[in-house]
């Protein structure tokens, strides 16, 4: 795609680094990724820490609730296994329940603050498709007319694939069209040219609402994303280490293989040393388990 003001698009994101460095984000959901070499537990990262998934669908840092949904998915057999709900996590024992359960090496989970698309199941993240597992924080603004172009360059089979009315599910399946179409390029330059994509169309149709679009994608194994217009944060870990919440270790662990983990999200959820995820961004996390950030924007 030819970007006929691709200064309009670095305009773009120094005005939304800008507005995100003076913390005024309008965040509209809550993410949550992990990737680890071994299974592990994540119940308290979902449910009882002080700052834990289910806690901020009731009131996360800037006192906004995301109650109209929530969704976890696993892997199981290298498919996505994924439960969900279209009401408030903190009133759901089967959250409860699901976050429990989980002893995983890659995890998405997801709580829903609805813009586009009711508050309905199938409305509900994270989505699916085959092996790949698709999670969005944000909103395109003036979606009704950018679906159109969006659809337009989807496959027959992705736009039939496409089965709620939220903007987040089309991304996913414009995501996994592009790579469909690409399938040896690296899935970093596929998502990042989607997110240019998509800069792109808003860039014909302005609006004086900011473009959101913070996403996570994975397979199982690679694990890719972008943040712009949200917030969004990473912690990186190593070796076996106590839960500061229950003060056991989460992982079935198998003596003498070094254990890694990465834990992406839209707030820090513990008292680790979170790092900020730049603002224009897009990331992978590498097989070594390490957070790799290139620019949006970059050249190719």
């Amino acid at each position: 795609m030819v970007f006929r003001h691709p200064e309009r698009l670095v305009a773009m994101i120094v005005s939304l680094r800008i507005r995100s460095g003076a913390g005024k984000p309008h965040n509209m959901c809550r993410l949550y990724g992990f990737r680890a070499t071994e299974p592990t537990k994540v119940e308290c990262a979902l449910v009882h820490a002080q700052n834990a998934l289910m806690v901020q669908s009731r009131r996360d840092r800037e006192g906004l609730r995301h109650g109209h949904g929530w969704g976890v998915a696993t892997y199981e057999n290298r498919l996505p296994h994924v439960e969900r709900q279209a009401w408030a996590a903190y009133h759901s024992e089967r959250f409860r329940r699901a976050a429990a359960s989980v002893r995983a090496c890659t995890v998405i989970a997801h709580v829903r603050h609805a813009t586009v698309g009711r508050p309905l199941l199938e409305n509900t993240h994270p989505f699916t498709h085959g092996c790949w597992t698709f999670a969005h924080n944000g909103t395109i603004p003036r979606f009704s007319e950018i679906r159109p172009p969006m659809l337009e360059a989807m496959t027959a089979e992705h736009r039939a694939a496409i089965g709620g009315s939220t903007d987040s599910e089309h991304i996913f399946h414009l995501l996994l069209s592009m790579h469909e179409a690409a399938p040896d390029r690296p899935l970093l330059d596929v998502v990042r040219d989607g997110a240019r994509r998509i800069m792109a169309w808003c860039e014909e149709f302005p609006s004086h609402r900011g473009l959101g679009l913070n996403v996570l994608l994975t397979d199982g194994d690679r694990f890719v994303g972008t943040r712009l217009g949200r917030t969004l944060y990473y912690v990186e870990r190593e070796g076996l280490l106590d839960c500061e919440i229950c003060g056991f270790p989460h992982i079935d662990h198998t003596p003498g293989n070094p254990y890694f983990a990465v834990v992406v999200a839209s707030e820090p959820l513990s008292h680790e040393a979170w790092r900020e995820i730049p603002e224009g961004s897009v990331y992978e996390i590498t097989p070594d388990m390490r957070v790799h950030v290139e620019d949006i924007v970059a050249v190719d």
